[in-house]
């Protein structure tokens, strides 16, 4: 089986507890040649526990990518530089797994997209909501009719994260702390749900949304709580309070109701799905939570040799970071904020982007 040599830029938490034990499920297909960190002895300890060359270690990413032996690279920066790695990645023809949000502001993700467009490289984003098991599986459900026609949800995320930046999470990174970018931990994690929602539901209208200040660097608002409209017509309530505690059981969770019964997710890691239906009838469908790592990078490597198209393209991550924007658009303007241009939809409700992509079905990787 032929392997794809991959280039890493930035080996800290993400690489580690993330993408690096993906990958090693992968190994028959994934072979790490390079590394790239700021702090190169971070990378060189790295290289030392996979027997890899020290040097294939870096602390300019630009030299690394001059690399002849390099088929994509992994890209794990703070949000603030994605816009300027990623290009650079794109810039010298390799393939790229590029990290949410594409940029840190809209502009720089548009300049991303051209950027694809003048050069013929495979872009996958490691949006893994929208390949994590349970967010398909949900989907699956929906689209097979068990719960009649959904007519509205409920999702609810709270977080403590002062309690977060405390341990040894992402949440205690300085730059997540203190970021240097619009809309704090609401584009670096309520992203994640926004992605999700969208995977499940299509293209959204407008959204309507209000926020409670707060003086945090984290994240301008204490709670975010936003109305959404999707272009299929269900309508969703979303709240994301990244500075609280939810203290009973069972969670919130993702509510979805429809004409036939109703999906239950108390959270994405509790490894399974409750339906019930009108009717009395219940289920209870298992899965394995955090598989999005596995099912993008195996997505990413069946591109690559040519028999898959990626699924999450720069187009549709664009399209996530874009009503992160304006749900803060929104907030700021006490108005209701059009998403997605509206244009023809496809069999479940996404929009036709004529000038840009046409969003398609995922395929559910766990199931192959």
């Amino acid at each position: 089986m032929r392997k794809i040599r991959m280039g890493v830029i930035g080996t800290g938490m993400a690489w580690e507890r993330l993408h690096w034990p993906a990958m090693q499920q992968l190994s028959d297909r994934y072979e790490v040649v390079a590394l790239c960190n700021r702090t190169k002895s971070d990378a060189e300890n790295f290289a030392r526990s996979i027997q890899l060359d020290l040097n294939n270690v870096y602390d300019d990413y630009r030299q690394m990518l001059k690399r002849d032996d390099i088929d994509a690279v992994d890209v794990m920066v703070p949000i603030s530089q994605n816009y300027d790695v990623a290009a650079a990645v794109i810039q010298s023809n390799k393939n790229l797994i590029a990290e949410k949000p594409l940029a840190a502001t809209l502009e720089g993700c548009k300049k991303l997209l051209e950027l694809h467009r003048e050069h013929d490289v495979k872009i996958m984003v490691a949006e893994n909501y929208r390949y994590n098991e349970e967010i398909n599986k949900i989907r699956d459900i929906i689209n097979q009719g068990k719960i009649g026609e959904v007519v509205y949800f409920i999702q609810n995320n709270v977080v403590d994260f002062e309690s977060e930046m405390k341990k040894n999470t992402f949440a205690a990174k300085e730059w997540r702390q203190h970021p240097n970018y619009k809309g704090g931990a609401f584009l670096d994690a309520a992203l994640h749900d926004i992605a999700g929602m969208r995977h499940i539901f299509g293209a959204v209208d407008h959204v309507y949304a209000m926020g409670r200040p707060q003086q945090e660097d984290f994240n301008p608002y204490m709670s975010v709580n936003t109305q959404i409209l999707f272009k299929n017509g269900v309508i969703g309530q979303y709240v994301y309070y990244p500075d609280g505690k939810e203290m009973q059981a069972p969670l919130v969770g993702l509510r979805i109701f429809g004409t036939k019964g109703e999906i239950y997710l108390e959270e994405k890691v509790c490894g399974f799905i409750n339906v019930a239906y009108n009717d009395g009838g219940k289920e209870l469908i298992q899965y394995t939570p955090k598989r999005g790592y596995y099912n993008e990078l195996l997505n990413f490597y069946n591109a690559m040799i040519g028999i898959e198209n990626i699924s999450v393209t720069p187009e549709i991550e664009y399209g996530d970071v874009k009503m992160v924007f304006d749900i803060l658009a929104s907030i700021e303007t006490k108005q209701p904020v059009k998403v997605d241009v509206t244009g023809p939809t496809n069999e479940i409700g996404h929009i036709v982007h004529s000038d840009i992509h046409t969003i398609t079905p995922h395929q559910p990787y766990y199931l192959q």
